[in-house]
């Protein structure tokens, strides 16, 4: 069995905001990612999924602290120097945001900013970079390619400007994409359209993938692995299918049972959710952070932190239940 990819070991992150206090956004955070694996981060809004992307990248606000450790391919990336990580993002670690708007430049060409990735990374020359920036649209499922080249982002729809940034996340074979809600404002049928795509990326160049969502329905069937967040902690980890059929965590259990039978036209923006809301952050209390919200707790889960127990192979869970 190959060693991981990504090992991230005690990862803590919290902000230091100008108006006082302290939240903690991550809390020791221990995962690792195979070669060629798809692995799926879920959790609601506020979980800290995406500050675990932007972690992984070293792309955190200066008002960030950051300890533990991100290692890739060998590499710390929490302590590795700001030139060794630029050579690495975009070339062996790919970000597919979440709101492809904010990433592509409304003022240069589709075709150029493609150009401008394989630039950076590879040495190309300017008609193997044209030629190459072809491959790439055709490959993201563009037949128009002689438009799309030429094309604006106001030109785009949202499914088209979904595909131009898996295009240029992809456009130097990386061995890791971080997808971060990459399909939260599509149409479900563009939804399934993207997750096709990222599907046969992955299986066709063998790249590992952490697929970040709220929405458990669209890692089922494509997650190997499945990682649980909520409030800035991992709180169950197992295969996917293991988890999706049978969750041990009242969290998870919850989430799943929401999305059951829900066929709303853009699922990601109507999600039903859970009771209650989600622990403030600048004020961390003792016990379980989903106690106030749980509908199994016990009366220690108010005053004590549960640690995380392997209750069977292959599955690590953190609650009380799972304690003796």
């Amino acid at each position: 069995m190959p060693g991981p990819l990504l090992h991230v070991k005690d990862l803590r992150v919290r902000y230091l905001p100008e108006s006082g206090g302290k939240v903690q956004a991550l809390e020791g955070l221990n995962l690792e990612i195979l070669p060629g694996e798809v692995t799926g981060i879920l959790g609601e809004s506020g979980s800290g999924k995406s500050t675990l992307a932007s972690t992984l990248l070293r792309l955190l606000p200066a008002s960030a602290e950051c300890s533990g450790c991100v290692v890739f391919e060998g590499e710390d990336l929490l302590t590795a120097a700001e030139s060794k990580l630029r050579r690495i993002r975009g070339s062996k670690i790919a970000l597919i945001p979440q709101d492809p708007a904010v990433s592509l430049n409304p003022v240069t060409r589709v075709g150029e900013q493609i150009s401008e990735v394989l630039r950076a990374h590879l040495r190309l020359s300017r008609s193997e970079r044209k030629q190459r920036v072809r491959q790439l649209l055709v490959e993201v499922g563009f037949e128009d390619v002689d438009r799309i080249v030429d094309a604006y982002l106001h030109q785009l729809s949202g499914g088209q400007r979904q595909r131009v940034v898996i295009a240029q996340a992809i456009a130097c074979r990386p061995s890791l994409i971080i997808a971060d809600e990459p399909t939260s404002k599509l149409h479900s049928e563009l939804h399934c359209q993207i997750l096709a795509l990222l599907a046969n990326t992955v299986a066709q160049h063998d790249t590992a993938l952490l697929l970040i969502t709220h929405d458990p329905t669209i890692l089922a069937g494509f997650a190997d692995r499945l990682m649980v967040m909520y409030a800035g902690r991992l709180i169950e980890q197992g295969p996917a299918e293991s988890v999706m059929r049978r969750p041990l965590h009242p969290y998870t259990r919850a989430l799943i049972g929401l999305s059951h039978g829900h066929t709303s036209g853009n699922r990601a923006s109507h999600l039903p959710s859970i009771p209650g809301e989600m622990p403030n952050p600048l004020h961390v209390m003792p016990g379980c952070r989903f106690e106030p919200r749980c509908s199994e707790k016990m009366g220690v889960c108010a005053t004590t932190d549960p640690q995380t127990f392997s209750p069977e192979s292959s599955r690590l869970v953190s609650c009380l239940k799972y304690g003796n």
